[in-house]
């Protein structure tokens, strides 16, 4: 035990904290150390800490315990059960009931913790990885998902009838039931789910015949997922009944996809304004010319004036990117770059020497100009 900081120390707490105090802190702590969410080495032995600390600070009786005994206090035969390891986050992750704290599901650290019942299941969280031209015109992906569904036949239940549904004779339907152990302090008294009923307070005497009592079955399914307009990096979509399955009949959890949008070769997002840079000739900065400017929607002609110097930026209105919530869209910026070329042909040398010569009559050259500043 001596290698364990304080539980108050890893949730950053004082020992006077609430129980409220004690509920933000895990939540605050355990989406920032999540190893689905942090890729740190040490973001997995980390989470795991916190969720130790949570299980005993959260309980009243093993908080009980610990303040006055400290580890030696807490029984780890029926308190913390350990990190049962996390799912990939590029897939469809599995993020336990941690997710039900951050998208609604009521917060506690599990479910044998909450009342028995119906009970919402877990939302759960994928990456989708869409182009950039789908990002800023908007798009219908179509995903394919592995769900457990609620049994048709039984509503949830796993039972054939409802009166094949009765009360667990073990924890009398409370789906809790108490163990005392002797310590060295005395009787140790602790409550955990009941291992018959496996904290659902209900036994059933004949399952259904669809879903073998399981109250739930398997599906691969489709959804249609839309993709608006103007979405960013980092925006979440929520499908409402997708994730995962209730429990005792309680609805699915809901289904939160973040997206994720591939770079342009050419276009530059910058929030809702649009960015690109497009090469002109020396000839057509200095005498001025019209071009057809790529932009997200098509092409638009843009006139570059007479005297255009190099990276001058020019604006195109409400050519950027479409607001996701119907506001002015933003603009789209043209960097010209002007291109000097490596090497003319023979005329081209001609025509370039009568300018410069041309340019002498009329005037000191611009390096010459640039010297006489330093007279």
């Amino acid at each position: 035990m001596a290698d364990k900081r304080d539980y108050y120390e890893v949730l950053g707490l004082e020992r006077s904290a609430s129980d409220n105090d004690i509920k933000k802190a895990y939540r605050t702590l355990a989406k920032k150390y999540h190893p689905d969410l942090n890729k740190a080495p040490d973001a997995a032995d980390k989470f795991k800490e916190i969720q130790e600390a949570y299980e005993v600070l959260s309980d009243a009786q093993k908080r009980a315990a610990y303040d006055q005994y400290g580890f030696a206090g807490v029984d780890p035969q029926q308190g913390f059960q350990g990190f049962n390891g996390f799912s990939g986050f590029d897939g469809f992750g599995n993020i336990n009931d941690i997710f039900d704290s951050f998208f609604g599901g009521g917060g506690g650290f599990s479910r044998s913790q909450r009342s028995t019942g119906p009970r919402k299941g877990s939302d759960r969280i994928m990456t989708l990885r869409i182009d950039f031209m789908d990002a800023i015109n908007g798009v219908t992906k179509n995903i394919n998902l592995d769900m457990e569904e609620q049994c048709s036949e039984c509503l949830g239940t796993g039972a054939r009838s409802k009166d094949d549904i009765k009360v667990c004779p073990t924890c009398h339907g409370s789906g809790r039931v108490l163990r005392q152990q002797q310590t060295m302090f005395g009787m140790m008294q602790s409550e955990s789910a009941c291992p018959d009923c496996k904290g659902t307070g209900k036994k059933i005497e004949k399952a259904c015949t669809r879903c073998k009592g399981k109250g739930y079955l398997k599906k691969k399914i489709q959804v249609e997922v839309n993709i608006p307009a103007g979405i960013q990096t980092g925006q979440q979509l929520r499908i409402q009944g997708k994730g995962e399955r209730g429990i005792d009949g309680g609805p699915n959890g809901d289904l939160y996809i973040e997206v994720i949008v591939n770079e342009d070769s050419h276009f530059i997002r910058d929030g809702k304004d649009i960015l690109i840079t497009i090469p002109i000739s020396a000839i057509d900065a200095t005498l001025g010319c019209k071009v057809d400017v790529p932009t997200v929607y098509g092409d638009v002609e843009l006139t570059i004036p007479a005297g255009t110097q190099p990276n001058q930026k020019f604006r195109l209105r409400g050519k950027g990117v479409k607001d996701t919530r119907g506001g002015i869209p933003g603009d789209q910026y043209v960097e010209v770059d002007i291109v000097i070329p490596s090497s003319v042909s023979r005329e081209e040398k001609e025509y370039y020497e009568k300018l410069k010569s041309l340019e002498k009559k009329s005037r000191k050259s611009v390096f010459e100009r640039f010297k006489n500043t330093f007279k």
